[in-house]
């Protein structure tokens, strides 16, 4: 039946990432790969009263159809919350909540994308971003990461070449594989870049909230001067990602076009969990939870940070993030880390990562993996880095790998 299916569908081969995963799935394996948190920290109790709570509250009346915007006082306290910890300020009629972020990343690509659409996206980038874009089909331009996130002079360069594009898609705070965060500088240039240019910046900030050191930037959204940014975050890293609730915030030209495609798509998001999300926020400080989480997570980083600088030959170099999920590890020259997963990791360390090359646009890069820390307690994860580091010390010093494109 394949001679039926749209080409946005055939041309989206997602195998070797279903192969990933269901990898790490194996309980005999110890998966660095999966971007969950820790099922440990999640307030169920309280999310289980707030659940009754709501519906006690409400009664019938919750289970009806409902605004496509969302429920006008969440949507108001997330516009109180964007103006305290990001920065933003904007109304509740600036806010829409979503089906998680992903489907924000999803409307944002159906309003903007037409097929060959010119687009910049960072290298590497959330790979969900890359599954929901290219549905669309856009031409990518991949724009590289350092220490200080998106390079804008690269960025700029890129604009100058091709002004065609339309789109630029970010994600600033404690990136998502790298785990950096875009300088203060780098923020006001690319609002600057994309005022000069004519482009839309998606600024997708999930993580911004778990920061283990340092201070917090303001959004990019908050030096938007010209309705470019569409800001979005989630629930799903700082209370649970079953919830399945996100947010964006858009400038009123921009929202409007995304209430009508959302009502489209699914009409509403689930009344019945906004209202328990928003009994939650009414009886409870998510600041001191996320507080609670981010301690958590601290010892985490940390324990990865410290098994990584004992067990990991000195050719290898990675990421010393200051929040969010992620490490990024670089491997030498010459070493392809998804044959190497599948060929001598998987089978040998029984470890889980994920490989550069489905991080990419490009999908050329090959020389990298992908580390997640937060779902896995920290004497697992220093097993699992020192089985991992043991098979790298062979594999630098017996370069037999295929050789790859490099980060």
């Amino acid at each position: 039946m394949k001679n039926l299916f749209a080409n946005r569908v055939l041309n989206n081969d997602t195998s070797d990432l279903n192969e990933i995963f269901k990898n790490s799935a194996n309980p005999e394996n110890i998966s660095f790969a999966g971007g969950f948190p820790d099922n440990r920290l999640f307030p169920d109790h309280d999310l289980k009263t707030a659940y009754q709570n709501a519906i006690s509250q409400d009664g019938q009346a919750i289970f009806q159809y409902a605004s496509t915007q969302g429920l006008p006082a969440l949507r108001q306290k997330l516009a109180n919350r964007m103006a305290t910890c990001a920065g933003v300020h904007v109304d509740a009629d600036n806010v829409m909540l979503t089906q998680g972020g992903q489907q924000a990343i999803d409307l944002v690509a159906k309003l903007l994308l037409n097929r060959g659409d010119a687009m910049a996206v960072e290298g590497p980038t959330y790979m969900g971003a890359l599954a929901a874009f290219d549905t669309y089909e856009p031409t990518y331009y991949e724009i590289p990461v350092d220490q200080d996130g998106m390079d804008v002079h690269y960025l700029k360069n890129t604009l100058k070449a091709h002004p065609e594009i339309k789109l630029i898609y970010t994600v600033p705070d404690f990136h998502n594989p790298t785990g950096t965060t875009m300088s203060l500088r780098r923020r006001q240039a690319l609002v600057a870049l994309a005022n000069q240019y004519d482009v839309i910046i998606l600024e997708d900030s999930p993580y911004r909230d778990l920061r283990y050191s340092g201070k917090n930037l303001p959004a990019i959204k908050h030096f938007d001067t010209e309705g470019r940014v569409i800001f979005i975050s989630s629930f799903s890293k700082i209370l649970s990602p079953a919830l399945r609730t996100g947010w964006l915030v858009a400038d009123d030209e921009i929202m409007t076009e995304l209430i009508g495609l959302k009502s489209a798509i699914d009409v509403q998001s689930p009344n019945v969990t906004l209202a328990a999300i928003n009994s939650y926020l009414d009886h409870h400080d998510i600041d001191h939870h996320i507080a609670n989480i981010n301690a958590a997570y601290r010892v985490k980083r940390d324990a990865m940070l410290n098994a990584l600088d004992r067990y990991f030959p000195a050719s290898v170099t990675y990421t010393r993030p200051a929040g969010g999920f992620f490490i990024w590890v670089s491997l030498p020259q010459g070493i392809d880390a998804q044959q190497l997963l599948r060929d001598v990791v998987l089978p040998q360390a029984h470890v889980a990562y994920v490989p550069a090359s489905c991080q990419f646009a490009s999908r050329q890069v090959t020389n990298g993996f992908r580390l997640n820390f937060t779902s896995l307690d920290p004497i697992t994860i220093t097993t699992g880095v020192k089985r991992l580091g043991a098979i790298l010390h062979n594999v630098t010093t017996n370069t037999t790998v295929k050789v790859g494109a490099q980060l």
